[in-house]
């Protein structure tokens, strides 16, 4: 079982060769492992030139020390960190050193945790370190960035504090039930619960926005065999990624695909073309169509033009989840000679021209919700976007039993509650294990 007693030693840098390594030490036993390694403790914040010594005092590598003395650290312990050459037998090497000196392996995201347990990071701050290193484009690297130097940890304090004030005026009425009423009236608590359901609605637009960056679209190309969904994926990858054939049933399989749009990471996937079939093995294709269908945020429903609904298209159409937004598809415009258009929540366009494909990109960014601007977004994750709803269900509840105040005051005790898990103040053991599990060892 981890203990904050224990010092922790990890390398910090990701595996394989580089020019540059890090082994990152924190704990009580720092200053020894300092003493052992390096001869000397470093001076507090300053790049210290060294040998890295073993049990003999033979060199195993030169670098640089940086000692780092508590509560003026990452972590808020003694941290050392020695930066050496970057490979990897140099590297276990040191980090051995640091093991026999008294240090054990760090967990996965041990460093970060720490960090949250000293008050160095709330939990929010503390989640966007792994965004911010798992960023796959610019766009949520700059809004993990954000969450980390605490722009959306302010946004919840505040409406926390505000949720604190409306809490203590609707609790103080309890102890004077003739005049309960009046008073809140007086006190414009009404006028004040709405603007902090206001409040929260514009947080939750802006962390719906940072959850796309991080957890990506899933959109997946469905239709009669031989409609065009490999030549689309294609157009939308820039590169020939799937195999297309004038034959019917060419693709057997899904192929997926990751592609960026404003910043949003975009998987599409293309699929077999759903029809009745005695082959087994494309049977086996459309039943992984639909497997990726259940698993999908947007579907687009690809037909040709000219040929107009045909009654496979409904047929799928009704096999589809309940809520999954569908986008019409009709390819192959060319032929008939037609322009680009959307009309209707049809977008028609040529997958071998590429006319009409900047209409479908912007339609598909509008159904996931998506701003152009992105302007503000910070990192947000699945549980944040269940804290905040739960916190608007509970402030919804309080104003539909304004006359009750019993009930309205329990369910402005409930938002808070909600709101709280965001930062930590109120999160279970078990869901910090969860979250700090899924970092990488060394941060």
């Amino acid at each position: 079982m981890a203990s904050p007693a224990d010092t922790i030693a990890a390398i910090a840098t990701a595996p394989g060769r580089g020019a540059i390594g890090v082994v990152r030490v924190s704990g009580p036993a720092t200053r020894a492992i300092a003493q052992g390694i390096v001869g000397r403790i470093p001076a507090p914040r300053h790049a210290t030139l060294a040998d890295f010594l073993d049990a003999h005092g033979e060199v195993l590598d030169q670098g640089i020390a940086l000692f780092f003395p508590a509560p003026h650290s990452f972590t808020g312990e003694d941290v050392l960190e020695l930066q050496g050459h970057g490979g990897p037998a140099v590297l276990q090497l040191v980090l051995t050193r640091c093991l026999t000196l008294g240090a054990r392996l760090a967990e996965p995201g041990e460093f970060t945790r720490r960090a949250y347990l000293n008050d160095k990071l709330d939990l929010a701050q503390a989640e966007s370190v792994a965004d911010l290193i798992e960023a796959a484009s610019a766009q949520a690297a700059r809004s993990a960035l954000r969450s980390l130097r605490g722009e959306f940890s302010r946004e919840v304090r505040a409406l926390r504090d505000a949720l604190i004030d409306l809490r203590m005026l609707v609790e103080a009425t309890l102890d004077f039930p003739e005049e309960e009423l009046e008073f809140l009236e007086a006190a414009h608590a009404r006028e004040k619960l709405s603007a902090l359901r206001q409040q929260l609605d514009a947080v939750f637009a802006r962390a719906r926005q940072g959850s796309l960056l991080r957890e990506g679209l899933h959109v997946v190309l469905i239709g009669r065999p031989n409609v065009g969904k490999s030549s689309l994926l294609n157009r939308l990858a820039g590169e020939e990624v799937a195999l297309v054939t004038p034959i019917a049933g060419t693709t057997r399989d899904t192929v997926r695909e990751l592609i960026q749009l404003d910043g949003i990471p975009v998987h599409i996937i293309d699929t077999a073309g759903l029809r009745e079939t005695t082959d087994e093995v494309e049977r086996l294709g459309i039943a992984r169509t639909w497997a990726a269908v259940e698993k999908a945020n947007i579907a687009l429903l690809v037909t040709e033009a000219g040929t107009g609904p045909a009654a496979e298209d409904e047929a799928i159409l009704a096999r589809l989840p309940a809520g999954l937004p569908v986008l019409r598809v009709v390819n192959k415009i060319d032929l008939l000679g037609e322009a680009p258009r959307l009309a209707e929540e049809t977008v028609y366009l040529s997958a071998k021209t590429g006319a009409g494909i900047e209409l479908l990109r912007h339609r598909l960014l509008a159904l996931a919700g998506w701003q152009e601007t992105g302007e503000g977004v910070f990192m947000a994750r699945a549980r944040h976007l269940e804290a905040l709803t739960r916190a608007r269900a509970h402030l919804e509840a309080a104003d539909t039993h304004w006359q009750e105040l019993e009930l309205m005051a329990e369910e402005l005790k409930l938002a808070h509650n909600a709101l709280a898990t965001l930062t930590g103040e109120f999160t279970p053991d078990d869901l910090l294990g969860e979250i700090f599990a899924r970092f990488c060892i060394g941060k």
